[in-house]
């Protein structure tokens, strides 16, 4: 399993949104950037739309069970920030998962096991 790090800096974030692609979904937007540590690194961010602390932090609860189900088959060397939409507050992490598959999928970072136990990319 790859090991994920947190992204914490407010530079990373902004890099992420000015260089990264974006990928839109009902309950969440997801921005993707290479980056040259060669670890999937994460930012999650809910901002005040979404509604008071408790809410914001279930919304980032819910973007880490999923994102962390998903980091299995994800390929290595990419910062992934991950923006709450108000809809996420009304489904549970297997739907938010289900559409970052989707994300992941279009966007080409989907890597499958081999019989020799290494990953490709699809």
């Amino acid at each position: 399993m790859n090991s994920i790090v947190k992204i914490k800096e407010n530079r990373d974030f902004r890099l992420a949104y000015r260089k990264g692609r974006s990928y839109v979904s009902p309950y969440i937007v997801v921005y993707i950037n290479k980056n040259r540590c060669g670890k999937i690194r994460l930012g999650i961010t809910a901002g005040k739309k979404i509604g008071n602390a408790v809410c914001r932090n279930r919304a980032k609860r819910v973007i880490t069970a999923a994102f962390r189900a998903a980091a299995e088959n994800i390929s290595s060397g990419y910062d992934f920030v991950i923006v709450a939409r108000t809809r996420i507050l009304t489904v549970k992490s297997t739907v938010v998962l289900r559409s970052l598959e989707k994300i992941l999928d279009s966007a080409g970072l989907v890597c499958t096991v081999d019989e020799n136990n290494e990953k490709t990319t699809d």
